[in-house]
């Protein structure tokens, strides 16, 4: 068992249940997610969603992590990061069956997003029914400008690397 927590810092830091600190987590995405506000996985805790203060949402592929938690070469990739609302978000909720994200936010506003795409199917209240199958239509929340949802291929900025620079002079060069 993992215990995981999100930090006004933006990072997430997961704990084993004795109190050891495992992983420390910053955002990889070229848009700031800020403070963040709200977290949740699925039900083997292979993937951590996060929202923030800015009211971003970022999916973590936690699996090769939690196989070998020791093992440094194995990271827990940003896989996608997107804009869900314009403000905090307070709460997620993922539904692995139709593979599908609740977001809450503090504007009173409940939307649907795809899990793996995060791609918009509406918000709680409107007068047309959600189209949980049809990904081909792009659509964005009215507060929302410009589809930002992006696909990370891994994320390296996680961890911080010691890199040394010799400074040698080399007549022959």
């Amino acid at each position: 068992p993992i215990l995981a927590s999100a930090h006004e810092s933006g990072c997430i830091r997961l704990w084993s249940i004795q109190g050891n600190l495992m992983k420390e987590l910053l955002p990889f995405s070229e848009h700031p997610s800020g403070p963040l506000t709200a977290l949740c996985t699925d039900t083997f805790t292979k993937i951590l969603l996060t929202g923030s203060k800015e009211g971003y949402i970022i999916r973590w592929n936690m699996a090769t992590f939690l196989e070998e938690p020791r093992n440094r070469k194995n990271e827990i990739k940003e896989e996608l990061c997107w804009k869900a609302h314009a403000t905090e978000v307070v709460d997620l909720f993922f539904e692995e069956e139709k593979n599908v994200i609740a977001t809450a936010s503090i504007d009173g506003s409940v939307r649907l997003w795809h899990a793996r795409t995060g791609y918009y199917f509406g918000y709680f209240g409107q007068s047309r029914k959600f189209e949980l199958s049809d990904t081909s239509r792009l659509i964005l929340p009215s507060d929302v400008s410009g589809f930002s949802a992006i696909i990370k291929e891994a994320s390296k900025h996680t961890e911080k690397k010691k890199v040394i620079y010799p400074l040698i002079l080399d007549r022959d060069k």
